[in-house]
């Protein structure tokens, strides 16, 4: 046998026990222990995440101090190879970071708070793109919200609410494109500039479900839209394939299996039931027995499913006058952060990071505020013809104030069906002398 660093280790044990021979060996074997290889700390409005990377997988422990407030984390056979002081612990809820040695082997880092904590830990498998990781996330106090039907009826004259969802972010950073774009990065800067459009508009409230670059879950993300009310979800992505030639943008909708998968899931928890009384939704399952709860959910989450279609339409079409598509037609998959019940979503692909090309467009502001404009336009064109009841945008005057841009292939006959009006009502509303028109033009809608 031959052991590293004791290559000699064969001869020298010729002659000797058997148990002295395993004494022996048991001694030169190195015990593999782990190291922190670095330290990363991510912060969102709800928590902080502590990710602590390590070159091989490592038990911990952790335990929570009053007076002051701190929390202690115990690493074992876990040896420190890097620095914890230059941590931005700035609109966190830690103080000070301090560490030292324990039991000569293990590792005692030490989280000096502001506040009280509701701190929670587990461990993530190295993958293609980390190594082991220990992840303690830091909550808060929570808050209780109360959501009732009056409070949702209250709401006349309100402006149509926009929540726009930027994917990945923080330790998750997406899609890896060429010169070291990423995802996450494009995600945000690009939700940031549809926020400001809408937010700029009369009948319209943007909302950022994620503000800065930390990750927020999956349903967390919808809940988020719940509770400012959201009338429509957004979430914004960039593609990527093998294959660095593909490029175009995408929209997707759910898919009518991912539908009825979510439907059963939130029929099977009362939480979930009392939660889907928020968004632009006046729907409660709480009080309801199986059966109507079922039939009820079943017809909600197909109206929803209609509804994000139908405003895929309008967005696609949009989008496709000023960027390349990679598919001509809304796509539907099971992506979970499309699942809620009662607020139309879509999922939009803005192009392929993996791409060069796409990937240089992606990152530069003018190609930014071309997809942001898009995407804003193409909701308002749905909104402008289909405006939720109690909005300002219903408003008769609203009503007064539609303008189309005309697309390519558009006819003055379609934009009529479109707008149940009639093509002389078009043509006598904007003092049109023909039913000629052109690519770019602006006309009114006749009120309905």
């Amino acid at each position: 046998m031959e052991v590293s660093g004791h290559k000699n280790l064969k001869t020298l044990t010729v002659g000797l026990p058997c148990w002295m021979v395993a004494l022996m060996l048991l001694m030169a074997t190195p015990v593999i222990g782990s190291d922190i290889e670095s330290v990363r700390l991510w912060h969102s409005p709800d928590y902080t995440r502590l990710v602590i990377d390590l070159s091989e997988a490592a038990e911990h422990q952790l335990i929570t101090l009053k007076n002051p407030d701190r929390l202690v984390i115990d690493l074992v056979d876990v040896d420190l190879k890097t620095t914890l002081e230059k941590l931005d612990l700035s609109k966190t809820p830690i103080a000070a970071i301090r560490h030292a040695a324990r039991n000569k082997t293990d590792l005692r880092i030490v989280l000096d708070l502001n506040n009280s904590v509701s701190p929670k830990s587990f461990t993530l498998k190295a993958n293609e793109k980390y190594g082991n990781r220990l992840v303690v996330d830091l909550y808060g106090k929570a808050k209780s919200v109360s959501k009732t039907v009056d409070k949702i009826l209250e709401r006349k004259n309100r402006k149509i609410i926009i929540a726009i969802d930027a994917g990945h972010g923080g330790e998750d950073p997406g899609a890896l494109g060429p010169k070291k774009v990423l995802e996450k990065t494009v995600a945000l800067q690009i939700s940031k500039k549809i926020e400001k459009l809408f937010d700029q508009n009369t009948y319209f409230e943007g909302v950022l479900i994620r503000t800065g670059d930390y990750y927020v879950g999956h349903r967390k993300r919808m809940a988020i839209a719940h509770k400012k009310g959201a009338d429509f979800f957004i979430s914004v992505h960039a593609d990527a394939f093998t294959d660095l030639s593909v490029n175009g943008a995408s929209v997707y909708a759910l898919s009518t299996k991912g539908a009825t998968s979510e439907a059963a899931r939130y029929l099977a928890s009362k939480e979930n039931r009392a939660d889907l009384i928020g968004g632009a939704s006046t729907l409660s399952l709480d009080d309801k027995d199986d059966v109507l709860a079922g039939v009820l959910l079943d017809l909600s989450m197909n109206e929803t499913l209609r509804r994000s279609l139908e405003a895929g339409k309008y967005v696609l079409n949009s989008m496709g006058r000023v960027i390349k598509l990679h598919k001509k037609r809304v796509e539907q998959a099971s992506f979970l952060v499309l699942k809620s019940p009662d607020i139309p979503s879509l999922l939009v692909e803005t192009g392929y990071i993996s791409n060069p090309r796409e990937a240089g467009k992606l990152s530069s502001e003018s190609h930014q505020r071309k997809i942001a404009q898009a995407i804003f336009d193409g909701l308002v064109d749905y909104y402008t013809l289909m405006p939720p009841v109690g909005t300002l945008l219903a408003s008769s005057d609203a009503q007064q104030k539609r303008t189309y841009v005309i697309a390519p292939g558009d006819t003055l006959s379609e934009i009529a069906q479109r707008y149940n009006t009639s093509v002389s009502k078009i043509l006598r509303y904007n003092n049109l002398a023909s039913s000629s028109i052109r690519v770019g033009q602006k006309i009114s809608i006749p009120p309905s």
